[in-house]
């Protein structure tokens, strides 16, 4: 399966922007692009300044989703996977999240081999919250992302905390078998602080992995944004 699995050192760390622009940058190249995220909570929150996670994945995405071919499991409040399913009384079923990728990576074209199709589609997926949060009582996003077998994109912050909580984050994906493709720190300032700097290249001489910026974005720039990044490296 082509494609990358975008997780994030926290709640609020800026995955969906990365995942987003991910998708936006190659639809904007003309490459068939999917999305798919397991669970989305806080769907009952009113938006603040962002459409929820499923509702942008759609429109950066090139496949023609809708926002419920997105995620499979939505839930009103904002809490963890595994809890949010417990209050609405279902449970969270791993077998349909990988049935649900695997229709997008179909959807796209990302479960072809190159020498099949010459120009393949690619699957980008979101996590929720960090690589160890679980999804149902004994099914963690790392889990996911190793059933899938797809490369690690993890979005972190800039500033003061990032340095432990990414370092923990790509020691937790090694300690399963994922391959981590890169950091990406967001939103990357124009005028990087010297701290941000230091962060940026501590992170990548500790955990030896490339780490990126992303700048802040709109809705509308996401694919300009996604174009700054390497992603043909990635995939």
């Amino acid at each position: 399966m082509r494609g990358l699995f975008v997780t994030g050192t926290d709640t609020e760390v800026g995955k969906t922007v990365v995942a987003a622009a991910l998708c936006a940058a190659l639809a904007a190249r003309g490459e068939r692009v999917a999305a798919f995220k397991p669970v989305v909570t806080g769907v009952d929150e009113p938006p603040a300044g962002w459409p929820p996670d499923h509702e942008l994945l759609a429109v950066a995405a090139s496949c023609g989703q809708t926002a419920d071919d997105i995620a499979p499991y939505r839930f009103g409040p904002p809490l963890s996977p595994h809890f949010a399913a417990e209050l609405a009384g279902v449970e969270v079923e791993p077998e349909r999240l990988r049935a649900a990728a695997t229709a997008a990576a179909w959807r796209a074209g990302a479960d072809r081999a190159p020498a099949a199709d010459p120009a393949p589609g690619a699957l980008i997926c979101e996590g929720v919250g960090g690589l160890l949060v679980p999804l149902s009582a004994d099914y963690l996003v790392r889990d996911l992302a190793r059933d899938l077998g797809l490369a690690l994109v993890v979005a972190a912050r800039p500033g003061l905390g990032t340095i432990g909580h990414t370092l923990l984050t790509v020691e937790a994906a090694r300690a399963a078998g994922l391959d981590v493709a890169a950091v990406v720190m967001t939103p990357w300032p124009a005028d990087p602080s010297p701290i941000a700097l230091s962060n940026r290249a501590t992170v990548q001489r500790l955990a030896a992995v490339p780490v990126h910026g992303l700048a802040p974005t709109t809705p509308a720039d996401l694919a300009a944004a996604g174009a700054t990044l390497p992603l043909h490296d990635w995939l």
